[in-house]
């Protein structure tokens, strides 16, 4: 059951779903717990991260 809770998480982390939402669904009452348990799977939020700033910073085309 462990396994497949775990599994849960990580799909849902890889998705992009949030800490705090993550933590509602697993029923935890303090996101900070889930952070510090789950936090491993997240690897590839500096690029989420970065991609964001990428996007929002970028010159618009007036064009399109």
């Amino acid at each position: 059951m462990h396994a497949l809770r775990h599994f849960y998480a990580s799909v849902l982390l890889d998705a992009g779903e949030s800490i705090k939402a993550l933590a509602e669904y697993l029923g935890h009452s303090d996101p900070g717990l889930t952070l510090k348990v789950y936090a491993h799977l997240m690897p590839s939020s500096r690029d989420r991260a970065r991609k964001a700033l990428g996007r929002a910073l970028r010159p618009q085309d007036p064009g399109a």
